[in-house]
């Protein structure tokens, strides 16, 4: 190959003493004169050996090497697992036919149980793993051994039970958590059982003790139910066999035994509850796992009582109601309340002495019309229903009334027990709401969507959209600074929300607090704004 150059002619050296390796180049070259004479110049183009050029202990070399020792060894780029890559959305049939051969849309008259049910048919796997393990799990909790769906009609929720058992034993640890319909269905019963034992506990509590506040109640529930101690009650009913069916639980870490436990726990009691109601409930953990209130690991810690002088209900003098009394407990068919037992353990007898004060004629009638009281009841007796509403309204009064104003001198003229049953009932609805509506939803989404509406700012913040915060009965010392301190009045407009979802549920029911909550304060904000 030959290339034209006007580089200016060099002489080349003939007598070159390098070890460097020399090949010819022949180019050819015009000198800038009149008369050009073409010659031919030729170049050498040297090699140098770069372990001659960079000695060994030279910084260049060792970076350079290190450079591509790196690039030799980088990781491959990972690539995002399976469940994280988009798939096309599935057509409009073959959505409604998922859909419509969903066990999630067989029961109409449970919608609470449907919603819990798997979104897909079990599988061959799931079938296996009932018959090897499930009649191990009814043994254990006092349950007859044959199949549900062969002793219970189809009017019955408990005929579902083999199949929410089943999902209550699939932790996040399992094998069969792989599967889309498992995973779901344990994380959507635990959601659930974590507030239904809330709920059972704090209505125990309050009729066993009915002078104690709420502080020592919360700290024995803890003392029970904690998970710290889950793994002692699951070992009590012989159940660590099917949580860590490979595993010895006492040679585990605490970080690898609780977990596990506690969602088993949880859900095992959100099945209980959708199949067998909250009888059912107390009968499992005080029969099955044996749990003792009195035991010296839920006692409160000491903490200076103030005195209470004041009366209790004559059913809860001079006694403490055991689990059955509570579990087998039915109220009278004319009884003036849906938990009349639970309205007195509340509502303590003296509170008539503030019947015909200033607030009961100047507020009262206030609060009643924004919250929708009194409630249209068919009552044989037109005296029950003059009774009851004498009642409900010395409640809305306990509801509204601060600790500052009596609780010193009367400890139970609060509303802090009202508040305790009242925050349970309003977070197990809430939950039960959010079940039937998203029915394929996860737990873990259920979850924090059911934090973020029952926020504490949100509860006191729909108070004060009905213009109810005005009515709190504060006392002289605390009046001002609370009338002038946004702040200091947030936790009181919480409490008294949640004390009037309390009240509720012990006068009317359930449904009463759906209304409060869904309708009256509109917690989801889906209603239509006043302009």
């Amino acid at each position: 190959m030959e290339l034209s150059s006007s580089f200016v002619h060099f002489h080349t050296c003939n007598n070159c003493s390098s070890s460097s390796s020399f090949s010819p180049f022949p180019i050819q070259t015009y000198r800038n004169s009149t008369n050009p004479t073409r010659r031919i110049l030729r170049i050498y183009a040297v090699a140098v050996d770069p372990q001659q050029e960079l000695p060994k202990n030279s910084p260049q070399r060792l970076l350079k090497e290190l450079a591509e020792r790196k690039r030799a060894t980088s990781p491959k780029k990972k690539f995002p697992p399976k469940r994280f890559i988009l798939r096309p959305p599935l057509d409009d049939q073959r959505l409604a036919q998922r859909f419509l051969n969903s066990p999630q849309m067989s029961l109409k008259s449970f919608p609470l149980l449907s919603s819990c049910l798997p979104s897909s048919r079990l599988n061959f796997a799931d079938k296996t793993w009932m018959e090897e393990y499930l009649l191990e799990a009814k043994q254990a909790l006092g349950y007859p051994l044959e199949p549900s769906d062969e002793r219970f009609g189809d009017d019955n929720p408990a005929k579902q039970f083999d199949t929410l058992l089943y999902l209550a034993f699939q932790h996040p640890a399992c094998e069969r958590t792989k599967a889309r319909h498992v995973r779901s269905g344990h994380s959507r019963l635990l959601f659930l059982g974590q507030y239904v034992l809330e709920l059972a506990f704090a209505e125990y509590f309050l009729q066993r003790y009915p002078r104690e506040s709420p502080a020592p109640m919360r700290e024995r529930v803890f003392g029970l139910i904690g998970k710290r101690n889950l793994p002692k009650w699951i070992k009590a009913a012989s159940l660590q066999n099917l949580v860590f069916p490979y595993d010895d639980m006492d040679k585990l870490k605490r970080k690898e035994r609780e977990p596990p436990a506690k969602f088993v726990f949880w859900a095992l009691f959100g099945a209980i509850y959708l199949c067998f109601g909250m009888p059912e409930v107390y009968r499992v953990l005080f029969e099955v796992f044996g749990m003792d209130p009195e035991d010296e690991d839920c006692q409160p810690k000491l903490r200076r009582q103030l005195e209470d002088v004041d009366y209790v209900s004559v059913e809860f003098e001079g006694k403490k109601l055991s689990w059955q009394d509570v579990a087998a407990y039915k109220p009278p068919e004319e009884a003036l309340f849906a938990h009349p037992r639970l309205f007195r353990a509340c509502v303590p007898p003296g509170m008539h002495r503030f019947r015909g004060n200033i607030w009961d004629y100047e507020s009262r009638p206030q609060v009643m019309q924004a919250l929708g009281y009194p409630l249209a009841m068919k009552d044989r007796i037109p005296g029950i229903t003059e009774a009851r509403n004498i009642e409900l309204g010395l409640g809305l009064q306990l509801c509204f009334l601060h600790p500052s104003k009596h609780k010193f001198e009367h400890p139970r003229f609060c509303y802090e027990r009202l508040e305790y049953v009242g925050q349970k009932i309003q977070d197990l609805v809430m939950a039960e709401k959010l079940l039937m509506k998203h029915i394929d939803a996860p737990g873990l989404w259920l979850q924090e969507r059911h934090r973020r509406l029952l926020m504490n700012k949100f509860c006191g913040r729909y108070l004060r959209d009905k213009h109810l915060h005005s009515f709190i009965i504060y006392s002289e010392q605390v009046q001002d600074a609370f009338e002038h301190n946004r702040r200091l009045r947030n936790p009181a407009t919480t409490a008294v929300q949640q004390a009037l979802h309390g009240l509720a549920y012990t006068v009317y029911g359930k449904p009463d607090v759906r209304r409060l909550m869904f309708e009256v304060f509109d917690f989801e904000q889906v209603q239509p704004k006043a302009v």
